[in-house]
């Protein structure tokens, strides 16, 4: 595969899970965090710590409140998570077409 970058590909992306929070989040905006988690078919320590690397790369923002008396956790995408995630799949592409 002459030319082809792996390094295109973000490591902060490339996770099966980080991979499925920005794909859902791709389309929804934003989602509570027990909406992800069933979703992702994910333990909450698991999408804890997945959605926390996101943060730290800038790809989501974490927004935390309360609905009631209950705490409510929001993550929503950021200008920046659409930007890489197009990236990341248009690296992903190139890959699979040069096969």
């Amino acid at each position: 595969m002459a030319g082809f970058d792996i390094n295109k590909l973000d490591d902060a992306i490339h996770g099966r899970l980080r991979l499925g929070v920005m794909a859902y989040l791709m389309d929804a905006e934003a989602a509570d965090f027990n909406e992800l988690k069933a979703v992702l078919e994910a333990t909450q320590g698991n999408l804890s710590v997945h959605l926390r690397k996101l943060e730290e790369a800038g790809y989501v923002e974490i927004v935390k409140s309360f609905q009631g008396r209950k705490p409510l956790t929001r993550a929503h995408i950021t200008p920046a998570g659409r930007k890489a995630f197009a990236d990341y799949l248009e690296a992903l592409s190139n890959l699979v077409a040069r096969r």
